[in-house]
């Protein structure tokens, strides 16, 4: 039998989150890019031979999302962007959660409460890299190619220009802090009917 459980973070919930990441960005400047990947790679990985729970699970699916823009060749962020999102993926370098991952089901509730902030604190990418992998698909399907090989054309190139412009734009009228507490004011990325992005290797710890 299901047990239905519902979760409400107050505002001072929230702040403790949110200073734990913002902690964790400042911290980011002394370490490695790689160790801040491969914290966040640790978490898929650790994930991926579990059983959790769906809310979780679209969780663990926008973290792979952050890691696919940052590996996505077709994306090519450049270097301030790529920055931004390794900062704000920072937490995931520190082995000390919260709540251990070991913890059935518990474990990742920390994890998935700091994805849902990375999430917040980097609407703009998300949503300008799923446009993207939209548009990439769907073009490839009209010119009847695989959408993995499709990488340096010129239309895609365009329409990556145009998507990381208004991507800036919305950052700047969001401003570099998070969202509403009660979630995201503009259209969020869907957890269903993702189309391609790059395979994130899912490293076992």
């Amino acid at each position: 039998m299901a047990l239905s459980i519902t979760i409400e973070l107050g505002d001072a919930d929230l702040t403790y989150f949110r200073a734990a990441l913002d902690k964790a960005g400042l911290a980011a400047a002394g370490k490695p890019d790689a160790d801040i990947v491969k914290g966040a790679l640790d978490v898929l990985g650790r994930a991926g031979v579990q059983d959790i729970p769906g809310f979780i699970g679209e969780r663990i699916d926008l973290l792979e999302d952050m890691l696919a823009m940052l590996s996505d060749s077709a994306w090519a962020m450049p270097e301030a962007d790529r920055r931004r999102v390794l900062d704000a993926l920072a937490y995931f370098a520190d082995p000390e959660d919260v709540i251990p991952d070991r913890i059935p089901v518990l474990g990742y509730l920390d994890d998935a409460v700091m994805i849902e902030l990375c999430a917040d604190k980097l609407l703009p990418e998300l949503e300008a890299y799923e446009e993207f992998c939209d548009y990439r698909a769907e073009q490839a399907r009209t010119r009847g190619v695989d959408p993995a090989t499709v990488s340096h054309e010129d239309w895609l190139a365009a329409k990556r220009q145009v998507l990381q412009d208004r991507m800036h734009e919305r950052r700047r009228e969001l401003g570099v802090g998070y969202g509403s507490s009660e979630g995201y004011g503009r259209k969020r990325p869907s957890y269903v009917n993702r189309s391609w992005r790059p395979t994130v290797d899912r490293i076992a710890p």
